[in-house]
């Protein structure tokens, strides 16, 4: 579960907080783990206040993907940072403030990681959880259109030892019934015993034909070989990122549920160090990971905040998975 917060207002920092509260007992975290996440989100709302413009936060349990906590990812197109090091430290301040924020947000995180640049803006992420996780191996950021409460897309991702398997939906349209149609897709996904991309696409073929349809691509991922077998029906794309020229992976036209003249299958090798990015196209497709220099190396969840803060069209939903198998 993920809920978003647009940081623009004073009131927000409680609302995120009360927030964080509850994520904190559906996902039945102690006291003490749940005091650590609220001192977090408390922590970044007040900087993104205080430093950002269009501040949001995305709050998200963790207890589908490395166990019970919750991740805090805050994404900014505010000044930047020019000494990341330094504004780390307690202490230091850019604003005659005490400068304990985000000193604060490393100490009570199991996980952190940032990326910022000058005149761009930053994003960070912080994970709180009550056992020591390892490393993400996925991130994603999901966002519907503006003035709409759902998105009309989604994604998941299932793993087994040397496995991993990933979807991305989108639902034709906006609001409820692109959301319906893109929750089934997933649901058939998270309920399916086969790992074969072409066979969970044609179930969910299937299973969509009593809504409006999808555009649905699954990538599976075999961690010994590194070998990418992928499979895709509309305008999903996925993409293999390494130190060369990305590779585009091909879907068919269509969509699912209603029409597909064709079902296919395609292999490919993932590099070495490399990810894999998934995403709707409430993105475009002209973003190069090139221009942000180190981003590659950053936490999924980080490389996904950035895609989506400079890429999303800004009149669809969004959504954008990163993979990074041997974690971040």
């Amino acid at each position: 579960m993920t809920r978003i917060f647009p940081i623009d207002d004073p009131s927000r920092v409680a609302e995120v907080r009360r927030a964080a509260a509850a994520m904190s007992h559906e996902e039945g975290l102690e006291e003490a783990v749940a005091g650590r996440a609220a001192i977090v989100v408390s922590e970044i709302c007040t900087n993104l206040l205080k430093h950002a413009q269009n501040g949001e936060v995305f709050l998200s349990t963790l207890s589908d993907r490395s166990g019970p906590g919750i991740e805090i990812l805050a994404i900014d197109r505010g000044p930047g940072m020019r000494d990341i090091a330094r504004c780390l430290e307690d202490g230091y301040s850019s604003r005659a403030t005490p400068g304990t924020g985000l000193g604060a947000v490393v100490r009570q995180s199991q996980q952190f990681d940032i990326y910022s640049e000058p005149g761009r803006g930053t994003v960070l992420v912080a994970r709180v959880q009550e056992t020591p996780a390892p490393a993400a191996k996925v991130g994603a950021v999901s966002k519907p259109v503006a003035g709409e409460e759902v998105s009309g897309d989604a994604w998941s991702c299932r793993e087994r030892e040397g496995e991993m398997a990933v979807i991305a939906a989108d639902g034709l349209g906006h609001g409820v019934m692109a959301a319906r149609a893109s929750a089934e897709a997933i649901s058939v996904f998270e309920r399916s015993v086969d790992w074969s991309p072409i066979a969970i696409l044609q179930r969910v073929h299937g299973a969509l034909r009593s809504t409006r349809g999808a555009a649905v691509a699954v990538a599976h991922l075999n961690c010994g070989s590194g070998t990418v077998r992928y499979a895709g029906i509309g305008n999903i794309a996925g993409a293999l990122i390494g130190a060369g020229k990305p590779v585009m992976m091909i879907s068919h036209n269509g969509t699912a549920g209603y029409h597909s003249p064709r079902l296919q299958e395609f292999s490919y090798t993932l590099p070495q160090n490399g990810l894999i990015i998934m995403h709707s196209d409430g993105l475009h497709t002209n973003w190069n990971l090139e221009d942000y220099p180190g981003l590659r190396r950053r936490d999924p969840s980080i490389i996904a905040g950035v895609l989506y803060r400079e890429a999303t069209r800004k009149r669809d939903d969004a959504c954008v998975v990163v993979v990074r198998p041997g974690g971040a």
